[in-house]
């Protein structure tokens, strides 16, 4: 289909709303898309929690925000290898993937973002001191960018699919 004007829109974009996550160990960054896929927003920061408490706020707010697909950044170095952080968000994504099914999850790489989101509070204005209360919000902001921006390009959704291993449901 073209547009008005003559240009190719390229291929459609499906429609909901995702969850985007940035997985650190201390704090996981939350933020969603509009259900057009036109806007990714900041949610919140929930901090990770040795009961696993961090995993059901999650979880309900996938359910409150009706996401038809959860997001997970995946950290590698910049020549591609994956590391201790990439295992780590990898076994996180797994236990998400099992706790909101049958809700999608993916990996979504990761590189730079959490740089980019310094650079990004630096040049607003916000005092370095005060990045590390908003940081992993804007990293999963720009996760689910990059997802989107993938999306329209091919008409695929982006990353990688993560699977639940039978028996790994966490939480209901």
């Amino acid at each position: 289909m073209t547009a008005p004007g003559g240009t190719d829109p390229g291929p459609a974009l499906r429609r909901g709303t995702r969850v985007g996550l940035d997985v650190g160990t201390v704090r996981i960054g939350v933020a969603r898309s509009d259900p057009s896929g036109i806007l990714a927003t900041p949610v919140r920061t929930v901090r990770r929690a040795p009961d696993g408490s961090d995993l059901t706020e999650i979880v309900d707010l996938v359910r409150e925000l009706d996401a038809v697909e959860v997001l997970v950044g995946l950290p590698k170095s910049l020549s591609g290898k994956q590391g201790k952080s990439a295992a780590a968000a990898r076994r996180y994504a797994v236990r998400v993937a099992a706790a909101v099914a049958p809700v999608p999850v993916r990996l979504i790489d990761e590189r730079l973002t959490t740089v980019s989101a310094h650079q990004a509070l630096h040049a607003s204005g916000r005092p370095g001191r005060r990045h590390r209360e908003v940081v992993d919000q804007v990293a999963a902001v720009m996760i689910v960018e990059q997802a989107l921006e993938a999306e329209r390009r091919t008409g695929a959704p982006a990353g990688e699919a993560v699977t639940a291993a039978p028996g790994d449901k966490e939480t209901e």
